[in-house]
């Protein structure tokens, strides 16, 4: 069995906050950001969550996120793109993007959760004959390719200048960094074919197997046989919710282990989802316990052997203080004896 070796660590975390007090929780996610970037941690992702206790704009909290930040990347993960406009929206990632000096890592899922509630809200007119899967994706990339607007003869005029159309800002390098949230075959064949990164977690569609790794292998060998001539290799970042105790409390190690022992039964066998209809769903256990045990169960996942990206993510509903307790021990007890190391060798002891 192949041993992990972790080039690049990042976080992704819920952001969430109280609904009489929504301030404080998207403040504190910030600092989370800011805390991550200490620990020397490659990248900091936000969830996008529509009607939820969460950041209903990842465009916008990354904006904000990159004047907090110097270094870290600034990933999404993921925004659905049944809401979103092709176009408005790659404006406001590039957008993000050039003020954060190209630090966006910008993942997209297809659908819509909540349709019943939100579709009419959004579109004018009968949203369910639209396409809402992978061709609006596909739009919204082009639209950051940047190519112009009408003929080779067509300009706008605006104050003081004069220039043929196109999205504005424009930064090249934002088309690189897209990726994807696939957990069928199909889609990380398409993923794939589209040139896009992949994104895969701790859900994965159960496609003619029960057992949650291997369908997760299967995923990931699929995406590597379709990726195109022109983009041979392309990142892959492997999403596990692991939650370490070594340095907190004893009562917090009562709630960490009843977090984990709340979600087990759905490990144990395909779950359906209901606003997603019969598919089949396969659940990964979560990762919690001493750092030492969290190493041999890392160690005996044979899908991390097969990727150099983890990605941290942290469960809903916790406190900013426990957030910090688990990057704190995942960084200095677990990252390292995987093979990775901070970003910066100057990380400040104050993170401790």
């Amino acid at each position: 069995m192949s041993t992990p070796t972790i080039t690049s660590l990042a976080l992704l975390t819920p952001g969430n906050f109280a609904d009489d007090n929504p301030y404080t929780g998207l403040e504190e996610t910030l600092q989370l950001f800011e805390y991550g970037e200490r620990l020397g941690y490659d990248g900091a992702w936000i969830r996008q969550r529509h009607l939820e206790h969460g950041v209903g704009s990842a465009a916008v909290f990354l904006a904000a996120a990159g004047q907090r930040t110097e270094r870290i990347e600034l990933g999404t993960a993921v925004i659905p793109i049944g809401y979103e406009s092709p176009f408005r929206l790659a404006e406001d990632l590039a957008l993000a993007d050039v003020l954060s000096r190209g630090r966006l890592q910008v993942g997209f899922s297809t659908g819509m959760p909540h349709a019943d509630l939100l579709g009419d809200l959004v579109y004018d007119g009968d949203w369910r004959s639209f396409d809402l899967s992978y061709g609006r994706i596909a739009r919204l990339v082009d639209n950051l390719r940047g190519d112009y607007l009408g003929g080779p003869d067509t300009v706008i005029h605006s104050p003081g200048n004069v220039q043929r159309p196109r999205l504005q800002p424009h930064n090249p390098g934002l088309v690189e960094r897209i990726w994807y949230g696939g957990g069928s075959l199909r889609s990380v064949h398409w993923a794939a074919e589209n040139g896009l990164n992949l994104l895969s977690g701790n859900i994965v569609s159960g496609e003619d197997t029960d057992d949650f790794t291997t369908a997760q292998l299967n995923l990931l060998s699929e995406y590597r046989r379709s990726l195109g001539d022109d983009r041979p290799t392309a990142r892959v970042a492997l999403g596990r919710v692991i939650v370490p105790f070594d340095s907190a409390d004893a009562a917090t190690r009562t709630r960490y282990r009843d977090y984990a022992a709340s979600r087990h039964e759905r490990t144990l066998k395909p779950q359906t989802l209901a606003a997603l209809g019969p598919k089949r769903f396969l659940f990964a256990p979560d990762v919690v316990g001493t750092a030492e045990q969290i190493l041999d169960q890392l160690a005996a996942d044979p899908v991390l052997a097969q990727v150099s990206e983890l990605r941290l993510e942290l469960p809903y509903e916790f406190h900013r203080e426990e957030y910090e307790q688990i990057l704190h021990d995942v960084r200095h007890l677990i990252a390292p004896e995987l093979g990775w190391r901070p970003a910066s060798p100057a990380v400040q002891e104050a993170s401790r």
